[in-house]
């Protein structure tokens, strides 16, 4: 990246912290829709006959395409320059493809929805994150990312908790995945808003780098390599809770309310840990990673 800029005209932080929380609503809506569903998916599917290893390589596939896919939207978002257009395309995948679950009358067919749900959202993250880093470049891309994360882990954590009130009441997953609904028309609503108020959000970052693509640096190679071996040290939910109804730990209701207990304890941390890289910067990442992946053989 050249220190040479382009110059904006200088944006009007109201405008800035209006945008940066307009997005964190989204985010908020959608976790609750997609996490919320995450919470229950794996009990689910153990319902619809399906074994713990199908639970765990439904999962798996999920997480892979939903973060390898990144790659090719990345670059088609670059190209097309349509970042509106693929976020909100992204979000509606994303979204319905979670109460059509309760319509699942297989676990094939449940299974090809959560694939498709995490298709959504590797086709929307990497237009929605490039323009929110405009917002973020003017109060700080830690405190404004760490913002928006804990806004997506409130969604997360309130997701499983609503759930689990539907659950208490009605015993239904399929109730639980109809009810989410109602967040996912939500998301939907603000995020069409937020794109008719911000029609070019780059216009909210005073001064634009200007990018020289001489290649992907050693580093980063580095930190996707160390990215994939973390996420490979863990189990992922669906197959924890999966286990949790087999084996009848806890009752169905009580499920989710571990999800959300975890994604609780996530909001917080993404606020200090945002705060904390803007003073100390890479050193937090590394320090965070290492005592988190001490618990992985628990």
């Amino acid at each position: 990246m050249s220190p040479e800029q382009n110059p904006s005209p200088a944006p009007d932080t109201a405008a800035v912290w209006k945008f940066i929380i307009l997005v964190g609503v989204v985010s908020l809506f959608s976790d609750l829709t997609y996490e919320g569903a995450r919470s229950i998916t794996g009990p689910f599917l153990g319902l619809l006959q399906a074994s713990a290893a199908v639970v765990g390589i439904v999962a798996g596939v999920g997480e892979f395409i939903g973060y390898a896919l990144r790659l090719a939207s990345g670059y088609l978002t670059d190209r097309l320059g349509k970042y509106w257009g693929i976020t909100i395309f992204g979000y509606a995948l994303n979204l319905f493809a979670v109460p059509l679950l309760a319509l699942a009358g297989s676990w094939e067919l449940a299974a090809g929805l959560m694939i498709l749900e995490r298709m959504g959202k590797a086709v929307r993250t990497p237009a929605r994150d490039a323009m929110l880093s405009h917002a973020a470049s003017e109060v700080g891309r830690g405190w404004g990312f760490g913002f928006h994360e804990a806004m997506d882990q409130l969604g997360a954590m309130t997701g499983p908790l609503l759930v689990a009130l539907v659950l208490a009441w009605n015993g239904s997953y399929r109730t639980g995945f109809a009810f989410l609904l109602i967040p996912a028309v939500l998301a939907m609503v603000v995020i069409t808003a937020a794109a008719r108020l911000y029609p070019n959000p780059r216009h909210l970052e005073v001064t634009v780098p200007r990018l020289e693509t001489g290649g992907l640096s050693r580093t980063y190679w580095l930190y996707v390599a160390a990215v994939g071996l973390i996420g490979a040290g863990y189990a992922d939910f669906p197959l924890i809770a999966y286990h949790f109804g087999k084996t009848a730990v806890a009752p169905p209701h009580w499920i989710p309310l571990f999800y959300a207990v975890a994604m609780g304890v996530d909001a917080v941390a993404a606020l200090l840990m945002g705060r904390l890289f803007d003073r100390l910067g890479m050193k937090v990442i590394v320090a965070a990673a290492g005592l988190s992946a001490l618990f992985a053989p628990l």
